[in-house]
């Protein structure tokens, strides 16, 4: 099934996110946290495109991919990236995805590398969104978007102009980078209105569980905390249970807000631990 027609059953969809397992972990060791995964019923789960697992980032994330889709019975969207792939690269990427009867992406530029020289034949994911379209497959591809603005934007006015261009480039959908400020996802939303992009947005919700988890994302994200976010978390630093606690509990705050303004759909980054996803799914199922 294409993600796409997810958004026209008039409620909001409910994905998860999961990533490969580790540099020289096998594959196999991400399966279990699958199951239980799958266990929740999301209408979807993705699969981040990262270096690691067994074979290297594409066998790894296509491997776990059709693992949900033909495996679990749960629908899949695959990440791709194109800064280090030829046109060559992403023809044989999209043919093993389409063997394995995945029929979603999500069409990433990829992080710049600094060890890694970029190939330079896709400067942006609206080049691959373009690509994959003119193909002649039928997948549903998706794109990624920042509600603060992508750090390398000089301004939000580029910013969402350039997501004017991967919509315009055939994205069906695009799914949020993390936010912690409703308001600023509200804001991002408004932006959009006035560009006239109508494509569905799912937001993405990180449910923060540790200090090191917080500590990481700070650097990563680049995204705004509010004084509520970090009153909690300095409260309850040094004690874990309850970090953790209070991290699942804010994620579930902003999810019902998302949900009563009626958000498209809660894309939510598990970390690989079914556990508080299921703690997060519970709180909230009554609401989808």
């Amino acid at each position: 099934m294409k993600i796409s027609e997810l958004f026209n059953k008039g409620k909001t969809v409910f994905s998860f996110e999961v990533f490969p397992p580790k540099k020289d972990s096998p594959v196999e060791t991400v399966y279990n946290a699958l199951a239980e995964l799958s266990d929740l019923n999301p209408a979807f789960i993705s699969v981040t495109y990262s270096a690691g697992g067994t074979g290297g980032a594409k066998e790894s994330t296509t491997l776990l991919a059709s693992y949900v889709k033909n495996k679990l019975g749960i629908e899949t969207c695959a990440h791709l990236t194109c800064m280090n792939s030829t046109a060559d690269d992403i023809r044989a990427l999209l043919k093993e995805l389409e063997e394995h009867k995945i029929e979603n992406i999500l069409a990433l530029r990829g992080d710049k590398n600094p060890d890694v020289p970029a190939v330079n034949e896709f400067h942006h994911a609206s080049d691959l969104v373009r690509f994959i379209k003119v193909q002649g497959l039928d997948f549903c591809v998706s794109g990624a978007c920042c509600p603060e603005g992508h750090p390398e934007s000089k301004d939000m006015i580029s910013d969402v102009l350039n997501l004017k261009k991967k919509v315009d480039a055939g994205a069906d959908y695009l799914v949020s980078q993390m936010f912690f400020d409703n308001a600023k996802f509200y804001e991002f939303k408004e932006r959009l209105r006035l560009a006239d992009i109508t494509v569905p947005v799912s937001a993405g919700i990180m449910p923060v569980t540790n200090k090191r988890q917080f500590e990481r994302m700070i650097m990563l994200s680049g995204a705004s905390l509010p004084a509520k976010f970090t009153q909690t978390f300095s409260r309850f630093e040094d004690r874990p249970e309850a970090l953790a606690d209070a991290g699942i509990a804010y994620a579930i705050d902003q999810i019902i807000d998302l949900i009563s303004s009626g958000v498209d759909g809660i894309h939510l980054y598990t970390m690989n631990k079914p556990a508080v996803a299921r703690k997060i799914a519970e709180s909230v199922r009554s609401l989808l």
